[in-house]
């Protein structure tokens, strides 16, 4: 097994650069709190909420304010995986090509956009999050109202700069073309655009089983989902949680099924938005 181990070693950190550079939503990792998972598949995360300021008293000095201490519960519940055999001659007669390219195109075809994929839908479904009347949106200057309006409710809301603005490439054309005062100033106002192409954008996906050998992924939910035309974020409301996105590679000397090279690839993860944050994600989901 020791051929295992090296490998996987190997791998994992190549693994891990192509997931940060295809995944989408991978600029909020770093700045969600690190939460630990060791040994259950839920944590508590505490919250607190307070009451304003009173008048004070020279007579009776401070007015008493009430403390509320509440623990939000966050439940991992999307575990995935796949496992891959390529037979030790295929690789050999590639020069080491096919399985070589494998894990990567693994990663960057499948697991990158599934997982955009659910953590935007997750986002948009959120309860109490700021969402307005679905609506498609076909000119440049609805998109930039739609805009304006998420930006003006995130104001209102308090939500602090900062914020992503995850868009399809399509509205965000309309937008640029336009090349006004009014289309520059209302993009301005997010720290970071990124272009989400409309297959790993919507409310509400389905993840297959993949209980065959071609089967696998996942699909706009039918009926119930709908497109999302764009969503703003502040980094600091959402968790991007992965307890474990673990690669296993067994040789062919190692492989006691086959004759040939067995990649074996797991992912527990799951994606939230704080309870007392829900007013730094809005969603501007299509009727459709």
């Amino acid at each position: 097994m020791a051929n295992s181990i090296a490998l996987a070693n190997k791998f994992m950190p190549v693994l891990d650069e192509i997931f940060k550079r295809e995944s989408l939503t991978a600029i909020m990792d770093a700045q969600t709190k690190p939460i630990n998972f060791l040994g259950a598949n839920e944590v508590k995360v505490y919250k607190t909420s307070v009451v304003g300021m009173g008048t004070y008293s020279r007579a009776n000095g401070y007015p008493t304010g009430d403390v509320t201490g509440t623990w939000e519960t966050l439940t991992l519940a999307s575990s995935r995986g796949r496992a891959f055999s390529l037979d030790r001659m295929d690789d050999e007669e590639t020069l080491g090509m096919a399985f070589g390219t494998l894990a990567t195109e693994f990663i960057r075809v499948s697991v990158a956009p599934e997982v955009d994929a659910y953590r935007f839908s997750k986002y948009a479904s959120w309860s109490g999050i700021s969402s307005p009347t679905a609506a498609a949106l076909s000119t440049a200057a609805e998109v930039i109202a739609a805009l304006r309006v998420a930006t003006s409710t995130m104001d209102e809301n308090e939500v602090p700069d900062g914020r992503a603005l995850f868009i399809t490439p399509t509205l965000l054309g309309l937008v640029e073309d336009q090349d006004t005062t009014k289309s520059k100033e209302v993009l301005s106002r997010f720290s970071s655009i990124v272009k989400v192409p409309q297959t790993r954008f919507y409310k509400g996906i389905t993840l297959d089983a993949g209980a065959s050998s071609s089967a696998g992924g996942y699909s706009k939910t039918a009926t119930t989902g709908r497109n999302i035309n764009f969503l703003a974020v502040h980094p600091s409301a959402v968790l991007q949680a992965t307890k474990l996105a673990q690669l296993k590679i067994f040789s062919p000397d190692d492989n006691q099924s086959s004759d040939g090279y067995l990649a074996q690839y797991r992912l527990y993860h799951d994606a939230f938005v704080y309870e007392n944050k829900v007013s730094g994600v809005y969603a501007h989901v299509k009727d459709s």
